[in-house]
């Protein structure tokens, strides 16, 4: 490998979300949103049993193992859960250019058991997106009578989707929302109505400038109504620091992040720490990790956070980031030796963030086997070793 090669970035992954909820709670018309509103970027989407997406008047339903390209360029495609793999290597493929995978679960499905697959897939190009449970509000008392298993599934969601708000009166709502929350075990619990979840929650949309092939349903939508603001029901934290951060300062930040805080991504500087990289953060829900990368521009280097949550408390959580700041540097990045790396205290500091680094030559040791606890139970690395406890 070439010095050039070596110092681009890390390619971007495409995150794969896993869309679970009981039937009847809205989970096809939250994907139809996400669909509607992709606003350029390409997603696709696999259904672990036979059913039908509709997208306006038209009812798209494929057989298994069978890919339908859409004009909007959105790829949807009915999957058995056993050629998951095979799908999504397929689905992510460089040349198709998808931005976002969204598996939906089938009503009666065991979303954990997609998620280990998710974990567990041997791809480099994918990430995490989440486990989100769509909740139907108005139904909720009489949902989980029938399936007692509702609060295990919220209890290791990354999101929950508290669908139909606008059909309960706002004393129940607030009460149902507590409710909710308490059995999501700190997960962020967003409220919409008509699915309508703003898809910033799950991915950066790529602008739609930057769109190529045919005519899309938000190109005819757009002259009809401005692009939706569906800022309502969750905060965010965008923070800059030209000073490093403690790498010991972060982990215990992140380990013990604020009930409600879903999403976290960006670049940190771990300065003397390790001066050879920035490293690339990705958080969702409980999921964690770091990718390390040499530095596109060794004169510019900085932190650069955004953390997206419902529910908290954004001053507090900007004052305790600001806390993971480096107070003094023990030496300008600039007089660091770029070729000896970071020192022996260094590596020690480092060791809280390398739990969470996947080693692409490792067989995944801390991927859960049958007979493992189950997600949802009070043990850490829940769904993987990237996990926080």
């Amino acid at each position: 490998m070439t010095a050039e090669e070596n110092a681009r970035p890390a390619p971007q992954q495409i995150p794969v979300v896993v869309l679970s909820g009981f039937l009847g709670a809205g989970k096809t018309t939250v994907l139809n949103h996400l669909l509607h509103s992709s606003r350029g970027s390409r997603i696709a989407v696999l259904v672990n049993d036979f059913g039908s997406i509709e997208i306006d008047a038209m009812a798209v339903a494929g057989q298994a193992g069978s890919t339908v390209s859409l004009g909007n360029g959105c790829l949807c495609c009915a999957v058995d859960v056993s050629e998951l793999d095979e799908q999504l290597a397929r689905l992510t493929a460089p040349g198709v250019r998808v931005d976002l995978v969204v598996i939906e679960a089938s009503g009666l499905a065991e979303p954990a058991e997609l998620v280990r697959m998710v974990l567990a897939a041997d791809n480099p190009r994918l990430v995490y997106g989440g486990l989100v449970e769509v909740v139907d509000a108005a139904e909720f008392p009489a949902t989980r009578a029938r399936h007692p298993g509702l609060g295990t599934r919220l209890a290791v969601a990354d999101l929950v989707v508290l669908n139909k708000t606008d059909r309960i009166g706002a004393a129940a709502r607030a009460e149902l929302l507590a409710e909710v929350r308490g059995l999501a075990r700190g997960a962020a619990v967003v409220p919409v109505t008509h699915g309508r979840l703003d898809p910033e929650l799950l991915f950066d949309r790529r602008p739609v400038t930057e769109r190529r092939g045919q005519l899309s349903f938000d190109d005819l939508r757009a002259e009809e109504e401005p692009a939706p603001h569906l800022h309502e029901g969750y905060e965010s934290v965008a923070r800059t620091y030209e000073v490093p951060l403690d790498p010991v300062r972060l982990m215990s930040f992140l380990e013990g992040r604020p009930e409600g805080l879903y999403r976290i991504k960006g670049y940190v500087d771990f300065g003397a720490a390790d001066p050879l990289h920035r490293y690339g953060v990705h958080a969702v829900g409980r999921f964690l990790r770091f990718t390390p990368e040499p530095w596109p521009d060794a004169a510019a280097r900085r932190s650069e956070l955004v953390l997206i949550g419902a529910g908290i408390d954004a001053a507090r959580v900007t004052v305790e980031l600001d806390a993971c700041r480096e107070a003094e540097l023990a030496a300008a990045p600039d007089a660091l030796s770029l070729a000896g790396g970071a020192d022996a205290d260094g590596q020690r500091r480092m060791w809280g963030v390398l739990r969470y680094v996947r080693d692409p030559e490792a067989d995944h040791p801390g991927d859960p086997e049958p007979g493992d606890p189950e997600p949802g139970d009070p043990e850490p690395g829940e769904h993987e070793p990237e996990f926080a406890p």
